[in-house]
């Protein structure tokens, strides 16, 4: 009888599924979520507008009117097209797929977001970790000799950085673009809610770089959107690989919708950059913790003991996430998303249990 093991990849069958743990009556601080629900009155017309969504038919793969919204209002370069995906997720797997060609590598630095490095693996690609220094900016020579070495076909720069949450300095970045000549750089700004500073007025002005954002962290994580914007070159052959409808058309109505009103979202990013300051001042005055600069909606706090926080807050219904041992630098750390004024009162209570 034919069994998995006959079949599946033998890495494949080595590997765990990304884990989403049960946050049922926990108060959640460990996916970056955007704690703050729609107004009532704004989520009544939403209802209304998707009440009236054809679920009998398929959804546009090309939706324009949406994709031209989407430039309108994020201000991509008129020279630039955008390529949709269900979250920035799909978007790394579409730019795996299409570079993969045999012995082609990806290149990053590590700690990063954990997709780059799972992408490639699953698309048969080599992934390169370039290790940041010990305050987590970038280690630029480190990464030119890599670049250099490896050849890669792929280099991934998030701005800002998760787990770290550290904005690499633009002039690095820079550098590293100018270095990666033979590479497609992708500039992940899937934070830039937080962090205000952003290369898309610029994704026109290099011939080998697109830029990646998620509707994701300006608090519509639900709907599943990510978008990549680029020169027309890139996001065509990007969109050879893209499943015929992967927008569905619920996403695409309520993404439609709500870039009418970027103002209730742009008005909650600004109240978790203001929870932000206040949850890093109040975190960093508690005994043994290190907190490091961020430009995300989390912080990275370095602490006596990574899993005795975790496992403490667990018990207090507070969850967060243990870093610790995603990578040697992030030693003893911890990642707490900003949540609403209450969540944060709560979890500076957890914290007090250990850090006293």
């Amino acid at each position: 009888m034919t069994t998995p093991q006959d079949i599946i990849r033998r890495d494949v069958l080595a590997m765990t599924s990304y884990p989403v743990p049960d946050a049922t009556g926990f108060v959640k601080l460990d996916a970056m979520e955007n704690p703050f629900p729609l107004p009532a009155p704004l989520a009544a017309q939403l209802g209304e507008r998707l009440a009236g969504v054809a679920l009998n038919r398929y959804p546009a793969p090309r939706p324009e009117a949406l994709l031209e919204k989407i430039k309108r209002a994020m201000g991509v370069p008129a020279n630039c097209e955008v390529l949709l995906g269900n979250g920035s997720d799909e978007i790394i797997s579409m730019v795996s797929m299409a570079c993969a060609q045999p012995g082609a590598k990806v290149l990053a630095p590590v700690p990063g977001f954990v997709m780059y490095q799972l992408s490639a693996k699953l698309a048969n690609l080599e992934f390169v970790g370039v290790p940041l220094k010990a305050d987590f900016t970038l280690d630029v020579e480190a990464m030119l000799a890599a670049i250099a070495e490896h050849q890669p076909a792929i280099v991934y720069l998030a701005y800002p950085n998760n787990p770290t949450g550290t904005l690499y300095d633009a002039a690095d970045m820079e550098r590293i673009i100018a270095a990666a000549d033979k590479s497609l750089v992708v500039i992940d700004e899937a934070y830039q809610p937080f962090a205000q500073q952003s290369w898309l007025p610029r994704a026109d002005a290099f011939d080998n770089v697109v830029v990646m954002r998620t509707v994701s962290k300006l608090g519509l994580a639900g709907i599943r959107l990510g978008y990549l914007a680029g020169r027309a070159a890139w996001l065509t052959e990007f969109d050879k690989v893209r499943p015929p409808y992967n927008i569905n058309v619920l996403t695409q109505a309520t993404a439609d919708f709500l870039l009418d009103h970027l103002d209730v979202l742009d008005a909650q990013a600004a109240q978790l950059r203001e929870e932000r300051t206040k949850l890093a001042q109040a975190v960093g005055q508690l005994p043994g913790a290190q907190v490091f600069p961020s430009a995300g909606n989390f912080l990275l706090v370095r602490v006596p003991d990574a899993s005795v926080m975790f496992e403490t807050l667990l018990t207090a219904r507070v969850l967060i996430k243990n870093v610790s041992k995603m990578h040697p630098l992030l030693a003893n750390c911890v990642r707490l998303t900003v949540g609403s004024p209450e969540e944060n009162a709560q979890l500076l209570a957890a914290l007090k249990l250990v850090l006293h």
